[in-house]
C-alpha cells in the first residue's frame, strides 16, 4: 500500500519568521497517517530541522546539483541537503526547466545523484497550455518521464509529480478526468518500464493550484497519491486543511 504524501514547496519564499508555520502544522497534525514534507529554501533547512525534531514532519530541498562537490558557485549538492536534514528533493520543476533551461537528461543526472545519497527524488513533469490544447499532453509527459527518471528507481527513492504548467499559481485546475488520464498513464508507464511491483509502489502526486477547496476532489481521482503544493503550503492555515483532506482520502 502506497503511503499518501503531501509535499509543500515554499519556492523562494520565507525567512526565519516563517518557521513558526512548521510548529503550527505539526500541532494541527501531530500524528498523520500520510507523510507530510516541507521543502523550504535551502537557507532554512538547518533551522527547520530543529522545528521538526520529535514530529512526523519531514524536510526536502528544492533542487540539487548532479555532482557531489566542486567548482559550482551557488549550487548545492545532494549530500549537503541530506546533512542539513532533507529526506527529499524536488527536481525538474517547471520553473527550473523553464527559467534555467533544464533538460530531462540533466534532471535524470540530478535524480541519480539524489538517490545515491539516500534522498527520495520528487521528479516533476508537466505540459504547457499550448501542448494541452494541441492534445500532446501524454506525449510530453511520457517523454519527460523517459528522459528524467533514472534506471533503478523504486518506490523508496522516487516520487513523480504531475504539474500542468498552465495550472501552477493560476487558480486553474484540470478536470478530475484530465488529472486521472495523466495519472493512469504515468502508472502504466512506470509499470511497463520497471515492472508491476515497482511501478505500483511509486507515489504519484498532483500539483497545480491545489487548495483546501479542491483537495478532496483531486485526492479522489484514480492514482493520485497526494499533492505537491506551492503557495498554499506557506502557511499552516492553508496547508493543514489540504493535509486533512489527504488523511480523509487515506481512509
Amino acid at each position: 500500500m502506497r503511503r499518501r504524501l503531501a509535499a509543500g514547496n515554499w519556492k523562494m519564499n520565507g525567512g526565519l519568521a516563517s518557521l513558526g508555520e512548521i510548529d503550527a502544522l505539526a500541532a494541527a497534525h501531530p500524528a498523520p497517517r500520510s507523510e507530510v514534507v516541507i521543502c523550504p529554501p535551502a537557507t532554512l533547512l538547518a533551522p527547520a530541522l530543529e522545528r521538526t525534531r520529535g514530529t512526523p514532519l519531514r524536510l526536502g530541498g528544492q533542487d540539487c546539483h548532479a555532482e557531489p562537490a566542486g567548482a559550482h558557485t551557488g549550487d548545492i549538492s545532494a549530500a549537503m541537503l541530506k546533512e542539513a536534514g532533507a529526506a527529499y528533493v524536488i527536481l525538474g520543476h517547471s520553473e527550473r526547466r523553464g527559467d534555467h533551461g533544464e533538460t530531462g537528461e540533466l534532471v535524470r543526472a540530478k535524480a541519480t545523484a539524489a538517490q545515491a545519497e539516500g534522498l527520495t527524488a520528487i521528479v516533476c513533469v508537466g505540459e504547457q497550455l499550448s501542448e494541452r490544447e494541441a492534445a500532446n499532453t501524454l506525449d510530453i509527459i511520457g517523454g519527460q518521464m523517459s528522459s528524467s527518471i533514472p534506471d533503478g528507481s523504486t518506490g523508496h527513492n522516487l516520487v513523480v509529480a504531475y504539474e500542468p504548467v498552465w495550472a501552477i499559481g493560476t487558480g486553474r485546475t484540470p478536470t478530475p478526468d484530465q488529472i486521472g488520464e495523466v495519472h493512469d498513464f504515468m502508472r502504466a508507464r512506470l509499470e511497463r518500464r520497471f515492472g508491476a511491483g515497482v511501478g505500483r509502489s511509486v507515489r504519484l502526486l498532483y500539483g497545480g493550484s491545489v487548495r483546501a477547496g479542491n483537495a478532496e476532489t483531486i485526492f479522489a481521482v484514480s492514482n493520485v497519491d497526494g499533492a505537491l503544493v506551492g503557495g498554499a503550503s506557506l502557511t499552516a492555515a492553508e496547508f493543514a486543511p489540504i493535509v486533512s483532506a489527504l488523511e480523509a482520502a487515506a481512509g
